[in-house]
């Protein structure tokens, strides 16, 4: 799947947020392995602790059903300038892919790209995982 197609997957997802508190809406996609895209949307709660981000939702919606290896993310999100992970994410993510592509995208369906690790670079892991 190319970064364009993949961000327009996120952009879809950004659409069904449900963010009545912020009223700032983001979506993210996520390629597995297996090239199946799963996507997730922002859910706020009024008990902000209690909100999650779209990067997550995808990542559990994808180990929900059953995969486990993932190639990219995209994320994209209402506001100007691009829309980054934040460190919760940035870390759950790492626990599957520590070379994660990560693609973060803008109104204007411009992008840029990374390596998780150059977000994260010293991702917190037990020292008997490997990688």
């Amino acid at each position: 799947m190319d970064v364009a197609a993949l961000l327009q997957e996120a952009g879809k997802a950004q659409q069904i947020s449900y963010s009545p508190y912020s009223r700032f809406k983001v979506g993210a996609a996520l390629l597995g392995k297996s090239g199946q895209v799963y996507t997730g949307t922002n859910i706020e709660n009024s008990s902000y602790g209690l909100s999650i981000c779209a990067e997550r939702t995808a990542l559990f919606n994808a180990i929900n059903q059953g995969e486990r290896e993932f190639q990219a993310i995209a994320v994209k999100g209402s506001g100007k300038g691009y829309i980054y992970p934040c460190g919760a994410c940035l870390q759950v993510l790492a626990e599957f892919a520590p070379q994660l592509q990560i693609i973060v995208g803008n109104e204007q369906d411009e992008w840029e790209d990374y390596l998780l690790s150059d977000l994260l670079p010293q991702a917190f892991k037990l020292s008997s995982q490997e990688g």
